[in-house]
């Protein structure tokens, strides 16, 4: 824990005044921060990619004597002065989620701990895992603890963080073969595709998701339809995940503009949202619009900033400018080259915060798909992301396999054409990322048909760093999956680790890891 700065100076007569006051208010500052549906086939004439912070400012107060402070994640302190002769009540501020710049997303809403709160529950931002040298010590986030307030304020505190308290094996097991995935729920209320959940500052699951007037009857702020694929909107679990309700029927972000444009408000694809709390209690997300990723940042998981679009992102052909490294589209059997693009980066993302830097996770290129990422200071802006020293993390599969094979035999081809859609875990000393591998469609096929769900995890404990991938390929299900079980959401529960994913092309449910042989679980 962070202990208070103390500071000392005379008695005058300033505190003389302010003890002759009935009650002083003392105000804190407290900070506060915290998707898809049915999945279009891709397009096989065109490649349709589907998939800021600041430092934290602490109001500074003088204090007369030393004060006891005690730090509980998520909540404002609460402080007692002692002045020489005379005492002064002690004022106990409550925390309040306090917008960003941007206006409010449709009516506002009221946040408020459950009566008997969720047991803690332990988040994971993307996955997909890779070799990499994070710059300098790289450290696990949870929850945040707030500095005292001083004379001059610190730089914004990043908190040695704890891990999750297990009682069900882990992804480490589940790797070293002693744990098994096993389904939980087969439908969870979610339409079908990706979502990311998180626990809210109202102690309730929150589980972010892109939907449109075709799969949730969503309209924007002018009441207009939401067209597909949709945008950001937030939806809620009361019974530790195993059900989801849509809040509002209304998109999460508001628009600048009437009516909402596309461009600057990315209204018509707001697409694979990834959802993250940092150690300070801010929230930090990035989604894909047309193949370029764009990150928003929040005090209450509600209100969002204006977006910022990762620098190097989306699609471009070679006459507009160089490919990055890494980011050529190779040649697919089955895919045409009408429109023909050239190099990618972005799709869907994913998204970690580890100590005080910030990963968006990226697709590179395309058959052979490569998973790459940026990098940078948790407190810079957005637009200061660099990719990562080591990209790409790891490869695909280098060729289609055979041309007139599906299924099961074609489990090692699995992610051939394109890679993404990470999402996040660390346990011990591994990063463990789940994601997106798809091998395209086959012959004769309209769009992508054949999808499957991958495992890595960092050779070392970094994320910058040297990646692997799981052998035994792809996980859940085998090829051809369906179109949505790439897209994951892991979450640990009760110490118990849940995956959320399409169980069908028609639902989306969540599937619990158990012990080989055993499959009681611990609630």
């Amino acid at each position: 824990m962070r202990q208070p700065k103390k500071r000392n100076r005379p008695f005058g007569v300033r505190d003389i005044i302010v003890a002759l006051s009935p009650a002083i208010g003392v105000g804190f500052l407290g900070f506060g921060l915290t998707g898809c549906e049915d999945i279009k086939p891709f397009d096989t004439s065109v490649v349709i990619l589907t998939p800021t912070p600041s430092a934290a400012q602490i109001s500074s107060i003088e204090s007369t004597a030393p004060s006891a402070v005690t730090v509980s994640p998520g909540v404002i302190l609460a402080t007692d002065i002692i002045l020489p002769t005379l005492s002064i009540p002690t004022v106990t501020p409550t925390a309040s989620h306090t917008p960003t710049r941007i206006p409010t997303p449709g009516p506002t809403e009221t946040l408020t701990a459950p009566a008997t709160p969720i047991p803690t529950v332990t988040l994971t931002p993307s996955r997909t895992p890779t070799r990499v040298p994070t710059p300098g010590p790289t450290q696990t986030l949870t929850a945040s603890a707030t500095p005292m307030p001083s004379d001059t304020p610190d730089p914004p505190f990043v908190p040695t963080a704890t891990r999750p308290v297990y009682y069900g094996p882990t992804l480490e097991d589940y790797w070293n073969g002693a744990a098994t995935w096993q389904l939980d729920v087969s439908d969870v209320g979610l339409p079908m595709g990706e979502s990311d959940t998180i626990l809210g500052p109202d102690g309730q699951l929150w589980s972010y998701l892109h939907a449109s007037f075709q799969s949730a009857q969503i309209r924007d702020q002018w009441n207009r339809p939401v067209e597909f694929p949709g945008c950001v909107t937030l939806w809620k679990s009361v019974d530790g995940g195993q059900s989801f309700k849509l809040t509002q029927p209304t998109c999460l972000i508001k628009c600048r503009t009437r009516p909402c444009s596309a461009r600057n408000d990315q209204i018509d694809q707001q697409q694979y949202p990834r959802v993250v709390e940092d150690t300070l209690g801010h929230y930090h997300m990035v989604y894909e619009w047309r193949g370029e990723i764009f990150a928003r940042s929040s005090r209450n998981g509600l209100d969002w900033s204006l977006p910022s679009q990762i620098p190097g992102t989306g699609v471009w052909t070679r006459q507009t400018r160089p490919c990055s490294p890494f980011s050529e589209l190779g040649f697919h059997p089955f895919v045409g080259d009408t429109f023909r693009i050239d190099c990618f980066v972005g799709g869907p993302p994913g998204l970690f915060v580890d100590g005080s830097q910030i990963y968006v996770f990226v697709a590179l290129g395309q058959n052979p798909g490569k998973m790459g990422c940026f990098v940078g200071n948790l407190f810079s802006p957005y637009e200061h992301l660099q990719p990562c020293a080591e990209n790409p993390l790891f490869w695909g599969a280098l060729d289609y396999g055979p041309l007139d094979e599906r299924g099961a035999s074609t489990n090692a081809f699995f992610d051939f054409r394109t890679i993404s859609s990470a999402d996040i875990l660390k346990v011990n000393d591994h990063y463990y990322m789940t994601y997106e591998g798809v091998r395209g469609p086959g012959s004769g096929d309209p769009g992508d048909t054949q999808f499957g769900l991958g495992l890595a995890r960092s050779v070392e404990s970094v994320i910058d760093g040297p990646w692997e991938k799981f052998p035994g390929n792809p996980i859940i299900m085998d090829m051809p999956g369906n179109i949505g079980v790439g897209h994951a959401d892991m979450v640990v529960i009760n110490g118990n680790t849940y995956l959320y994913t399409a169980t069908s092309n028609a639902s989306r449910g969540r599937y619990i890891l158990v012990w080989n042989g055993n499959q009681s679980v611990y609630r």
